[in-house]
């Protein structure tokens, strides 16, 4: 997990370095910065009534360029980020031509959606019975682009499909109908205000929704109601001002309004006629227009940083980093689990099938731990007296969200977001990368991945196995080594009730039993020929290739040639000695080296799992019982969840304790 971790974080400085080299480039081609300020002069009329467009602001009736400057000027600084945005979006409303809006069916998904909702802003175009739609196709699929853009959903309920709702509402001819939360609560009652005007234009359609929109915000005209709004307030402590000599605020402005209804009251000052200018220099209001936030902790400037646009995506990054929601906060971690635990497709190394496997059950895994952890997270929210505690870590939040590094990071999520292709190839390209240097690692180290079908095959092994032993299968899943160390196990008991009945025991301590090589010696024995030369040995020598000491002197004084292990037929006196004849062997027997084995354990030469000898240079393995078996034949019986000796059944991963009375310390029980 924590390498996955490391891998995601390490990503995102590279996106943040990519950032800055996308904006070295552009410097370097055109000379210009994304924060570089742009003097409405030097721009031609259509890209003035674009910036007029992506700010929501009509200009119908500005037939001279001047005017359109003027109100291009009075809604905020423009800077060449927001210009080359606005450009880019135009282009490609021009080229889409898809129309997304909602179809309703019926009464019941009318109310559902624009009526209940209660959280943002609908167009529908009703369309009565034998009659035609107010606007065209085409006209229809030119206003859906334009409020779209300021996240207005728009829709078309056609009184065919439910006459008798059109007849309950009035609608008897075609028309269009908005929605708009009524009050400044979140989940207040919405209104539906009917279009009414003669002139079925887009330009005046969308000037009566702004209207509408706008009427929703407290305007403020007067000094006095200035300074009694500026004070803080229970209730609303997060406030947005926006000081302008415009008749109304902006409709990205209104569209913001609605959006955070009940998280952050927006203020709309007309300074065109204001009669105190000392009062606003003294709030640190200095130019017009101005959008400042005003907090618990202090006052922000909206603008002067970098990313800081005059636009609804880019108000409503910052927005949500100052006063986010419960919901903001989990979309986030969200994302953030699914990004970490797609890293596994990359680190997991062997078959393709495997690697899926793999990420699958990771994403299984970490996505259920993020849901069962945010279960107590929002209980906790409920209580009382967490209140302070939530409020000084929003404050943290704020200071860490007013900072530089905050505003790159949020002009990087605006860039990525709105390129997701380059988002997409750069995160394969970095989990290409880190599959290139784990398959080097393993190359280094000599690890053989298996192929999909014996990959296939071991996870049916361990399947099987899950069925007759579920502990057992969490340890001999087929890729140990891409697991974490630390899956808890408190996540697979909630998976697996069975396993509270069952103790869970880590099978670590299986690498701590004792371990050692069975040696032996091996024994000649001949018969005599006749000569009165009786049944001797003719070889002691054990494996580690030393004699023992009265073997040896024996065989030295009947002056008798030694092979190791018997390796020769016949055993014959040595030197001159011709009265002891050459003796052949006939029967060979094994004993085994007692010295080799820790005292604690009991002597046995018989593995009792697999019911066969013990060989010379095998691995044995003892258990804190004292009892001996084959290593190989005792791992797979620890392994199997069989957490006992078969002899005695003491439990295998506890120490026996020692008893001064038992008569069996001091000369251990044979096993047969």
């Amino acid at each position: 997990m924590w390498l996955k971790l490391f891998f995601l974080l390490l990503y995102f400085l590279v996106l943040f370095v990519l950032a800055r080299f996308f904006e070295a480039v552009v410097w370097y081609e055109t000379g210009l910065f994304a924060t570089q300020l742009v003097d409405p002069v030097t721009l031609s009329f259509k890209k003035l009534k674009t910036i007029l467009e992506c700010r929501g602001l009509g200009y119908s009736g500005l037939a001279e360029k001047r005017d359109v400057r003027e109100l291009v000027k009075n809604s905020g600084d423009l800077m060449q980020g927001e210009l080359y945005s606005a450009i880019n979006n135009e282009k490609e409303q021009a080229e889409s031509k898809s129309e997304s809006s909602t179809t309703f069916s019926g009464e019941m998904h009318f109310y559902e959606l624009v009526e209940d909702t209660k959280d943002g802003i609908w167009l529908v175009q009703v369309i009565a019975q034998d009659r035609d739609a107010l606007l065209s196709k085409a006209n229809w699929v030119k206003m859906v682009q334009k409020v779209s853009q300021f996240g207005i959903r728009t829709g078309t309920f056609n009184c065919s499909n439910d006459s008798r709702y059109c007849r309950k509402r009035g609608w008897m001819k075609s028309t269009l109908i908005m929605s708009v939360p009524q009050t400044y609560s979140s989940k207040g009652k919405v209104m539906l205000k009917e279009y009414s005007g003669r002139r079925i234009e887009i330009e005046h359609i969308f000037k009566w929704m702004t209207a509408h929109v706008a009427s929703r915000i407290k305007t403020i005209s007067v000094s006095q109601q200035l300074v009694e709004e500026w004070h803080p307030s229970e209730k609303h402590p997060v406030k947005m001002f926006l000081f302008a000599k415009l008749a109304q605020p902006p409709a990205f402005f209104s569209a913001l309004s609605v959006k955070f209804t009940g998280r952050i009251e927006f203020i709309f000052v007309d300074v065109r006629t204001w009669d105190n200018i000392t009062s606003l220099e003294e709030m640190g209001v200095q130019q017009m227009p101005s959008y400042i936030l005003k907090m618990p902790e202090g006052i922000y400037k909206y603008g002067n940083s970098t990313g800081e646009f005059i636009s609804l995506q880019a108000m409503d990054n910052f927005l949500r980093s100052v006063q986010p929601e419960v919901n903001d906060l989990f979309v986030l971690s969200l994302v953030m689990v699914n990004l970490m635990a797609w890293m596994d497709l990359f680190i997991t190394q062997g078959a393709t099938i495997k690697r899926f496997v793999v990420l699958i059950s990771t994403l299984g895994t970490y996505n259920s731990l993020l849901i069962i952890s945010w279960l107590p997270i929002l209980g906790f929210l409920q209580l009382p007296y967490l209140e302070s505690f939530y409020d000084y870590s929003l404050k943290l939040l704020r200071y860490a969200d007013t900072t530089t590094i905050a505003s790159w990071v949020r002009t990087d999520w605006t860039f990525y977001s709105s390129h997701p292709a380059l988002f997409l190839s750069t995160y394969l390209a970095h989990g290409l990368l880190i599959d290139y240097f784990e398959k080097k690692r393993r190359c280094n180290n000599d690890e053989e991945n298996p192929n999909n079908l014996e990959w296939l095959s071991s996870l049916w092994d361990w399947y099987t196995s899950y069925l007759v032993h579920p502990i057992t299968s969490f340890h001999n899943f087929p890729n140990e080594s891409d697991w974490d160390d630390d899956p808890n196990f408190l996540l697979e008991r909630l998976a697996f009730p069975d396993l509270w009945l069952h103790p869970l025991i880590p099978i670590d301590y299986i690498n701590n039993l004792p371990t050692w090589r069975f040696k032996c010696t091996l024994v000649c024995q001949a018969n005599s020929d006749g000569n009165g030369v009786g049944d001797r040995e003719c070889d002691t020598k054990n494996t580690t290739g030393g004699w023992t000491g009265e073997t040896k002197n024996e065989h030295e004084e009947h002056g008798y040639v030694m092979e190791t292990h018997c390796a020769s037929d016949l055993c014959c006196p040595a030197g001159s000695r011709e009265d002891l004849p050459c003796v052949k062997r006939e029967e060979q027997q094994q004993q085994a080296d007692w010295s080799q084995w820790p005292d604690d354990m009991i002597h046995c030469t018989e593995c009792v799992v697999c019911l066969e000898n013990f060989e010379t240079d095998c691995i044995i393995m003892g258990l804190p019982c004292a009892h001996v078996f084959h290593q190989q034949c005792i791992v797979i019986w620890l392994a199997g969840g069989r957490h006992c000796c078969p002899v005695c059944r003491w439990p295998s991963y506890k120490k026996k304790p020692v008893r001064s009375s038992d008569p069996g310390l001091d000369q251990p029980e044979q096993q047969e």
